[in-house]
């Protein structure tokens, strides 16, 4: 095992807390880690870490490593950049999470043509409706759709998109049609629920400002294009993307709930952990994807404006 791998399991280690953490993000094994630890230790003969059961405390000999360290792997990371900018041949892989339904339907068409372009580029396509932690899973990028907080990540605007209360017509028929935000308490609210997940939290725009109801169903799910089929199935209201069920909109399957009362649209955005370098493949990808996703939400969005329109 080289030094250099060593030293690099060794910062990602006290950066992400956990050797199990760092592991995921360097794809080795805890095991393999805490030998890699063990060898830098003899190496330089002293103790970096204090290990318990629960946790890692860095020595004073391994606090003065550790920031040494990270500079000199920030050094020799600018230098790979900089030689790949220059030379324009962005290599290593990219790790990206997305969505599920946008995954599989926008983003992943189009990675070939990426790959094609930029052929020392690898990319690993994780798709997720859960929203993961990018510096613990050692994510390089994610695309987000959401209405966007603050964070400490850098976000790049692709497009605004709509969002949509629907359900099947047949649903209303035998249910009836929400006429206030309130009636939908008394409605089976297609949930999207994961550790953490706000979506049973829905908000609307109304004449006083934006609305939150908590609203609950008999039947909730971790992938959004569950809740798709079931609202296509009449099992109840879902809070979908209007791009998501374009088709069915326009086709009738399903149709818009409280329409003058609009969610308030999420945000697509590509989002990246800030760093003092970019690796050049992520940046790439970055302007790639802006650039190619944009006319693909607008085409889908295509139509929709009249549909809306006419149900409210």
């Amino acid at each position: 095992m080289s030094l250099l791998e060593n030293i690099q399991a060794f910062v990602r280690t006290i950066e992400l807390g956990s050797l199990s953490a760092a592991g995921r993000q360097l794809r080795q094994s805890p095991a393999v880690m805490s030998h890699r630890l063990q060898q830098l230790e003899a190496h330089l003969g002293v103790r970096l870490v204090n290990r318990t059961t629960r946790r890692l405390q860095l020595t004073e000999q391994g606090l003065v490593f550790f920031e040494n360290a990270r500079v000199v792997l920030e050094t020799l990371e600018r230098a790979e950049s900089v030689v790949s900018d220059v030379g324009a041949t962005p290599r290593g892989n990219l790790k990206v999470t997305a969505p599920l339904v946008f995954g599989r339907c926008m983003l992943a068409p189009l990675v070939p043509s990426f790959l094609e372009k930029y052929p020392h580029v690898s990319i690993r396509l994780r798709l997720s409706d859960h929203l993961l932690d990018l510096l613990s899973e050692g994510v390089d990028m994610a695309v987000r759709l959401a209405i966007m907080p603050d964070s400490s990540l850098i976000a790049r605007k692709i497009a605004d998109c709509p969002r949509v209360l629907c359900a099947s017509p047949e649903y209303l028929a035998a249910r009836g049609t929400p006429e206030t935000p309130e009636d939908l308490f008394g409605h089976n609210c297609l949930l999207l629920r994961f550790p953490g997940s706000q979506q049973f939290r829905w908000t609307i725009q109304s004449g006083d400002g934006p609305l939150t109801l908590s609203v609950q169903g008999r039947a909730d799910a971790d992938d959004g294009d569950v809740l798709t089929q079931w609202a296509l199935a009449g099992q109840g209201i879902a809070l979908k993307s209007a791009f998501e069920i374009a088709d069915a909109l326009r086709d009738g399957r399903l149709v818009p709930v409280l329409p003058q009362f609009p969610p308030l649209p999420a945000t697509l955005s590509v989002v990246y952990p800030h760093k003092r370098l970019m690796p050049a493949r992520v940046k790439l990808f970055a302007d790639f994807l802006v650039q190619e996703i944009s006319p693909l939400i607008q085409k889908a969005h295509e139509g929709l404006d009249h549909v809306l329109k006419q149900a409210a």
